[in-house]
C-alpha cells in the first residue's frame, strides 16, 4: 500500500464534504466524479448551474452531486451578511460584501467557514493569489498561527523511498524568524496528519552547525533565532539547524558534519530559508530526482483550503481532493481528541 493510498483511506473513513469553487471545469467534474465513485469525500460543486450540468451531462453524471450556483443559492443573503460583518472594519460595504459572495471562490470559502463544508479547493482556473487571499479573508487562520504557508508532500524514490515534506515552497518570500518557526512547526503538523508520522525538522542552510561564521549571512542568524523559538512553543518537537540537506538526510553525512546532531541525518521534515530555494529545491526533486511532488498544501487555515495550478490535470485535482478530505479528517480527529480533554478536566 502507497502513502496515496494511505491519504486516501483516512479521507474515505470521514468522508468529509470537500466543496470545489470551480465546479464547472471539466477537471473538476473528472476528479470528483471518481472521488465520489471511490468514496472519498462528498464532493460539492460550486458555480454557474447550467454549466455544471452541462459538464455533468457529457460525463454521464447528472443529479450525482450536490450544486451550488452562488447567483441563485438560498445562502447567498446569508453568506454575504456574514461576509459583510467579517470585512466591514476593512471597509467593505454591503454591496463589496454580495460582489464577494457572487464568486465561486468566496462562496466555496464561506461555505467551510459556516460549518457547510470541511474544505474547499480551487485555483484550477484562479489564480494562487486569488485563492489564497480568499481563504485567508473569509476561512482564516488556526488559533494558534501567525502565518499562512505552503508545503509540499514529496514521496522519494530509491535510496529514500520515505514521504518528506519541504517547504515554504510556494507563498513567503523571505521568512522571518517567526515565520521560519510558524513554517517548521506547522510542516511537522502536515507530516504527521498526511503521512501519521512523527516528524524530524531541518532547518537548512547553506551552513551546518557553525561551518559558515554566522556573519557571513543574515540567514544563518535567522535560522538560530528561528530554533530557540520553535523549542519555546513546540519543546516536544525534534528540530536542529542550521544544517546542510545532505547532513539532514544522509546519516553517514550526518555523522561527519554534523555528529551531535538530534537529527542523524533521517529528517523527514525540511524547511528551506527562502522560497527560492524551496521552489527551487522541490523541483529539482521532482525532475532529477524523481521525487512525487503532491501540493502546494496550505496550511495554517482553521480550515483546509488548498490551491491548484491552472495547468492541473485531473489526476492532480483528484489528489489534492484526497490530501483536503485526509486534512479534514485529521482536524476532525484533533478537535475531538481537544474536547475529550476538556469533558476530562471538567
Amino acid at each position: 500500500m502507497t502513502l496515496l493510498d494511505d491519504i486516501c483511506n483516512a479521507s474515505r473513513e470521514a468522508c468529509p464534504r470537500i466543496v470545489l469553487s470551480e465546479g464547472a471545469d471539466l477537471r473538476v467534474i473528472e476528479a470528483a466524479l471518481r472521488a465520489k465513485a471511490d468514496g472519498l469525500v462528498t464532493p460539492v460543486l460550486v458555480g454557474n448551474e447550467q454549466d455544471i450540468r452541462d459538464q455533468l451531462a457529457k460525463q454521464n453524471g447528472l443529479d450525482q452531486f450536490e450544486v451550488h450556483d452562488p447567483l441563485t443559492s438560498k445562502k447567498l443573503d446569508e453568506y454575504a451578511a456574514a461576509y459583510f460583518e467579517l470585512r466591514r472594519h476593512r471597509g467593505v460595504s454591503a454591496d463589496d460584501a454580495l460582489k464577494a459572495m457572487e464568486t465561486g471562490l468566496g462562496f466555496a470559502a464561506m461555505m467551510v467557514r459556516r460549518g457547510d463544508a470541511d474544505g474547499t479547493i480551487g485555483g484550477a482556473v484562479a489564480t494562487t493569489a486569488e485563492t489564497v487571499r480568499t481563504a485567508l479573508q473569509i476561512i482564516g487562520k488556526a488559533d494558534d498561527v501567525d502565518v499562512v504557508s505552503s508545503c509540499f508532500l514529496m514521496l522519494l524514490k530509491e535510496p529514500f523511498q520515505r514521504p518528506v515534506v519541504f517547504a515554504d515552497c510556494g507563498l513567503i518570500m523571505q521568512p522571518t524568524s517567526q515565520e521560519l518557526a510558524n513554517i517548521a512547526i506547522a510542516s511537522a503538523k502536515s507530516l504527521k496528519a498526511l503521512a501519521g508520522q512523527e516528524p524530524r525538522v531541518a532547518m537548512l542552510s547553506f551552513s551546518t552547525m557553525g561551518s559558515a561564521d554566522p556573519d557571513a549571512h543574515e540567514s544563518i542568524n535567522r535560522i538560530r533565532k528561528a530554533i530557540e523559538l520553535i523549542k519555546e512553543r513546540a519543546p516536544d518537537l525534534v528540530v536542529d539547524g542550521e544544517i546542510q540537506f545532505d547532513a539532514a538526510i544522509i546519516p553517514e553525512i550526518a555523522a561527519r558534519k554534523a555528529p551531535s546532531s538530534v537529527l542523524q541525518g533521517d529528517a523527514n521534515v525540511f524547511v528551506f530559508p527562502s522560497l527560492s530555494a524551496g521552489n527551487l529545491g522541490y523541483k529539482i526533486a521532482e525532475r532529477i530526482g524523481g521525487a512525487i511532488a503532491l501540493g502546494p498544501i496550505l496550511q495554517g487555515l482553521a480550515h483546509p483550503a488548498n490551491d491548484l495550478s491552472r495547468g492541473c490535470s485531473a489526476q492532480d485535482v483528484y489528489q489534492m481532493i484526497a490530501i483536503t478530505g485526509a486534512q479534514a479528517a485529521s482536524l476532525k480527529n484533533a478537535n475531538g481528541a481537544d474536547e475529550e480533554r476538556r469533558a476530562r478536566v471538567r
